[in-house]
């Protein structure tokens, strides 16, 4: 559980290695929830609060972010991309890029995520310093590119990493080893990343989620998010390769790790 300067967030484990996000305002008396993977555990987290949910967000449609809606809606807004509506459950309010919606009392800003599906998108309340993205931006890594192309998705990491440094990216998996495993394989000298990954090993052994993340530490760490930076393209041997090679290099590389 973490504690903003206006709302309360929850972390909830679900499946193998999903998360859902429950938001609160206490002042509002309001709660969403940021994708459904299933629902018993997320209603387990709601009854054990004694919360009742107001509004559920959907980032993208893949079965593990959305088999839990039906169960958990009731009488909550259910909230997608227009742009996916086709394939997400019946949604009651259909957003784009550049929308703003007020959720639990916070204005919330969506974006346009594409690169993992065509139609990914996240959610931003700035004013909380949370951002929703699912399986576009992840805990030192990104989503594997089942739709989009690699300058889509690196679109997609700029306008995340453009983002107040102290945002806490609030990301659908606990694939956080692995992707730290990928990470030091590229960049094995990196100092910040070198203590990044000993903090990683730690929570993991204690059973503790890696997610969320702050940006600061994904800006210094996460592969995915420095194809432009001149030190990162030196390691990798890629000084003339541009931005969108060399994410696309970087993510054909995780894609056999």
């Amino acid at each position: 559980m973490t504690k903003t300067s206006a709302v309360e967030l929850v972390v909830v484990p679900c499946l193998s290695d999903n998360y859902a996000f429950l938001v609160h305002n206490a002042a509002t008396n309001q709660t969403a929830l940021v994708d459904a993977p299933e629902a018993a555990p997320i209603q387990a987290a709601l009854d054990a609060r004694g919360w009742t949910l107001d509004d559920i967000l959907i980032t993208h449609h893949h079965n593990d972010h959305i088999d839990g809606v039906a169960a958990l809606r009731g009488t909550a807004r259910v909230i997608g991309a227009k742009a996916d509506a086709h394939r997400l459950p019946k949604l009651d309010l259909e957003v784009a890029e550049g929308d703003e919606i007020t959720i639990c009392g916070q204005t919330t800003t969506v974006l346009d995520v594409s690169g993992h599906t065509v139609g990914h998108i996240a959610y931003h309340m700035p004013d909380a310093a949370l951002v929703f993205t699912a399986d576009s931006l992840m805990a030192l890594g990104c989503g594997r590119l089942f739709e989009g192309t690699p300058a889509q998705m690196w679109d997609s990491m700029q306008k995340l990493r453009a983002l107040p440094d102290d945002t806490l990216v609030c990301s659908g998996h606990e694939y956080t080893e692995t992707n730290a495993r990928f990470a030091a394989s590229l960049d094995p000298d990196n100092p910040d990343l070198i203590s990044r990954n000993k903090r990683i090993e730690t929570a993991r052994a204690a059973g503790t989620p890696t997610v969320p993340s702050t940006l600061t530490e994904e800006k210094r760490t996460n592969p995915f998010l420095r194809a432009d930076v001149p030190e990162f393209k030196a390691v990798l041997g890629m000084e003339d390769a541009s931005a969108v090679d060399v994410f696309a290099y970087i993510r054909a590389q995780k894609d056999k790790f």
